[in-house]
């Protein structure tokens, strides 16, 4: 038998940008940043942190009859065909139904499984692994870690289970803000020196994709940043840092805070872009097929971080740089009364 060796299909991408895009900000759903929440939450969350890690599985000799009542008792839809922690298929309820009308039930399960697979990452940020159930038909996909083994199964209940999860606790959280940075020193400690800070991003490093947002969410954590406006920033920082990983030949994300704003400038190197009208608008990429099977580059994320900033610049030419700048306004905290 040939040996099995993993793929993803290749399919028609779906963006969600141009989703987001027609989706205007409830001002009074979660504190007035309903779809920034959501964007920001789908890019904090790998596949690591949603999928199901009990994985019920068959051995390649198990038979179709043993399958179907593995099936049956768990009530799923589709079983992995696995050994020693590598996935060699998957037996479906369609394989079944087809072993019970061609009386094949106590042949081996490797004989009758898929084997040319839709599989995902661990490490893939959420945001993109969602595109995969657009694009597919299936209920759930395998997870392999980056030694190709099977560490995971998703589907969609996961996904939604997690995020409505993390919607409530946002919920409470903004139910307990009754008055804004109400003790602990008022406005006059929330005045910090000049600080910059950057990270190098490594051209098609897709393992340390979000890590340079991630560390500059910390960073403004500690600095007690109002909490909806570091959810933009950190949806601004996460597409630029995507932006420079897969459509550029790397650079460098820079973080730069005073008492008035908060600036985020994404530097590049080459290819630039040609038409930066085109670039902003919703869905657009130069992701190559490589970097879209992996679930990336569906839209080259300048929209979003357009629609989160209050200033968004950006100067590119062919062949030499693209230079992104976003700037966040800082507001200022209202005054004491007099007398």
């Amino acid at each position: 038998m040939a040996e099995y060796s993993p793929v993803i299909l290749k399919g028609q991408q779906t963006s969600d940008d141009e989703i987001l895009a027609k989706t205007p900000l409830d001002e009074k759903a979660l504190g007035g940043d309903s779809s920034v929440i959501i964007m920001e939450l789908l890019q904090r969350f790998k596949v690591r942190d949603v999928m199901k890690r009990q994985i019920i599985c068959v051995p390649r000799k198990a038979t179709l009859r043993e399958a179907q009542h593995i099936l049956k008792e768990n009530r799923i839809s589709g079983l992995p065909v696995s050994e020693n922690d590598r996935l060699y298929g998957i037996i479906s309820v369609n394989d079944i139904i087809n072993g019970l009308d061609g009386g094949w039930m106590d042949e081996p399960c490797e004989a009758h499984m898929s084997k040319n697979l839709v599989v995902l990452e661990a490490g893939m940020p959420l945001s993109f692994a969602l595109r995969y159930f657009n694009n597919y038909t299936y209920g759930r996909f395998p997870v392999l870690d980056a030694n190709r083994k099977l560490v995971g199964i998703i589907s969609q209940r996961d996904v939604m289970r997690a995020l409505l999860y993390e919607l409530s606790v946002e919920i409470r959280k903004l139910e307990r803000k009754t008055r804004p940075e109400a003790e602990g020193g008022g406005a006059s400690e929330t005045k910090k020196n000049f600080f910059r800070k950057e990270w190098a991003v490594v051209h098609n490093d897709l393992s340390r994709a979000g890590h340079a947002a991630n560390s500059i969410k910390s960073l403004l954590r500690e600095r007690k940043i109002d909490r909806s406006l570091i959810r933009r920033v950190a949806v601004a920082a996460y597409e630029l840092e995507i932006n420079i990983c897969i459509h550029s030949h790397g650079g460098v994300l820079v973080l730069l805070i005073d008492d008035d704003a908060i600036r985020i400038t994404a530097k590049d190197r080459g290819p630039g872009i040609a038409d930066i009208e085109w670039a902003c608008r919703d869905g657009t990429s130069t992701a190559n097929d490589w970097i879209r099977s992996m679930g990336f580059g569906a839209g080259m994320g300048l929209s979003n971080s357009k629609r989160v900033a209050d200033t968004f610049n950006i100067a590119s030419e062919v062949g030499k740089y693209t230079i992104v700048e976003c700037i966040f306004d800082i507001p200022k905290a209202a005054e004491p009364p007099q007398g």
